[in-house]
């Protein structure tokens, strides 16, 4: 009876609860074209109330040009330009219907650790290089919110640590022709450190670097200056203790303390972003590791929200986008 009175009192994590379920996607399924063309319309344009604005000139005088085919378009009467919801924004040029995109927005979405380009592209039966770079193009939006971040501040305390991705060099077959790998004379120079920092209680902002120590000016012109660091024993955060208040932590006698100094916000940061590797991707290093990054410290701060308030947020993010600067071209072999 008692253990039964426990269970009912334990407090309810927030994926488990009806809070964080505000949108499905079978309501986005059902969505007729003129409804999905509304959705996007009021999330472009809110200022307006889903009145379009001439991406080109930004004269709000236009009016509904549809083509043939009923694909809907609108002409300025300024510049006489054509224009459709996602001109000038990071879908532009899209060839897939609306309701496509905003599938593929709700499934990612709905994946808490990050969601795989084959997987996607069997959700919405398309190629898997073209979910490839939609999957991309929704993590340069999720990057938007950390575009100029600053952290930290008076009274604030910023968590900093480092996890090292790719360049992985399989061990030799015989035991006498293994090396140690740690060394940096038998690595293949393509291993790349994601460095983290996360305010307690705020934002979460990483970058990719080649070492630890590199990332020194990164953060110092990001972080405030009056801010409490804390960091782990690794020597590479030595040269902070210059410019900030610091407090360290040595895992290899414990974790945290009584006093507060601990890191698990970045190592919870990195456990999640491991996961997706492990589990999603598989390979996330090269060029576009910083985009995993970004992807996963989204994640990480909109936790707490439903799906119904990410998806309109991740929309909002890639309507107020530029097209990509990474994908951009891409089907033209530009990249």
């Amino acid at each position: 009876m008692a253990l039964r009175s426990h269970i009912r009192t334990m407090s309810q994590h927030f994926l488990l609860s009806a809070k964080a379920r505000t949108l499905s996607l079978a309501s986005c399924l059902r969505m007729t074209d003129l409804e999905a063309e509304t959705l996007f319309r009021s999330i472009r344009w809110p200022a307006t109330n889903g009145k379009p604005i001439c991406p080109h000139c930004e004269c709000p005088t236009v009016y509904e040009a549809r083509r043939p085919s009923g694909a809907l378009r609108f002409r300025c009467k300024a510049c006489r330009k054509d224009f459709s919801i996602t001109s000038g924004a990071l879908f532009a040029f899209h060839k897939m219907p609306l309701q496509t995109y905003l599938a593929a927005i709700v499934i990612f979405c709905n994946e808490v650790k990050g969601k795989s380009a084959l997987a996607l592209s069997r959700d919405l039966d398309v190629q898997y290089k073209t979910a490839y770079v939609l999957a991309h193009k929704l993590r340069e939006a999720m990057a938007v919110e950390s575009k100029g971040l600053h952290l930290g501040g008076e009274g604030e305390t910023v968590e900093v640590d480092g996890g090292y991705f790719g360049g992985y060099v399989k061990p030799s077959n015989h035991k006498e022709n293994r090396r140690d790998r740690r060394l940096a004379k038998n690595q293949n120079g393509k291993r790349q450190v994601v460095v983290v920092m996360r305010e307690r209680g705020g934002s979460t902002l990483p970058a990719v670097f080649s070492s630890e120590g590199a990332s020194v000016g990164f953060i110092t012109a990001r972080v405030a200056k009056e801010t409490r660091l804390i960091a782990d024993e690794a020597g590479s955060w030595n040269a902070l203790h210059a410019r900030f208040a610091m407090d360290r932590i040595d895992h290899s006698t414990l974790y945290s303390d009584r006093a507060g100094i601990y890191t698990n916000g970045a190592e919870g940061f990195f456990s999640r972003m491991r996961r997706a590797e492990i589990g999603h991707h598989h390979h996330i290093a090269g060029a576009y590791l910083v985009r995993y990054a970004q992807e996963a410290a989204f994640r990480e701060d909109h936790r707490r929200e439903s799906n119904g308030i990410q998806v309109q947020r991740v929309m909002g993010l890639a309507l107020a986008s530029r097209p990509s600067v990474d994908f951009c071209g891409y089907w033209q072999r530009a990249n």
